[in-house]
């Protein structure tokens, strides 16, 4: 497999020379690590009320959807069983989401967004959009739209 560099004028790895050529700087995984960083910071210092990033999606998702199985909602949001459980408790306790057992299926645990649940969710979504354009400023609109187009890809 053939070994590449985010800097174009970066030399192409070969086993031999490995060593002598690898720049952490020039790492695709270093670099998105330290925009993702950057991204959190910005997060953190912008959106009310100190909503986590997973806090922010899942009650973001549950927004969308109105309620869901907990299960459904850690897959939709791109978490775990355990993270989703830790983030619909912490989000329960501060009486954001409320659980309820399936009336169907007793195994199954619902969840959905309290009246101060979708309120505030009504207060982020402004601050997301400019936590968004923050992370985004250093880019032109259309490299914004391919920057996005090739995450998607990625995905």
């Amino acid at each position: 497999m053939k070994r590449t560099a985010v800097n174009a004028n970066a030399r192409p790895a070969s086993p031999e020379t490995a060593e002598e050529s690898y720049q952490l700087d020039d790492q695709f995984g270093f670099i998105l690590r330290q925009v993702s960083q950057r991204h959190t910071a910005i997060f953190a210092e912008t959106i009310p009320e100190g909503l986590t990033t997973t806090q922010f999606a899942t009650i973001a998702r549950l927004y969308e959807l109105g309620s869901c199985s907990q299960n459904r909602l850690g897959r939709l949001t791109s978490m775990d069983a355990a993270t989703i459980k830790g983030v619909i408790a912490r989000l329960a306790k501060r009486d954001l989401a409320k659980t309820w057992t399936d009336p169907e299926d007793s195994r199954r645990l619902l969840v959905g967004l309290t009246d101060e649940g979708r309120a505030l969710a009504e207060r982020a979504f402004p601050k997301a959009f400019e936590i968004t354009d923050k992370t985004l400023e250093p880019l032109s609109a259309g490299e914004r739209e391919v920057l996005m187009e090739l995450l998607v890809r990625l995905r």
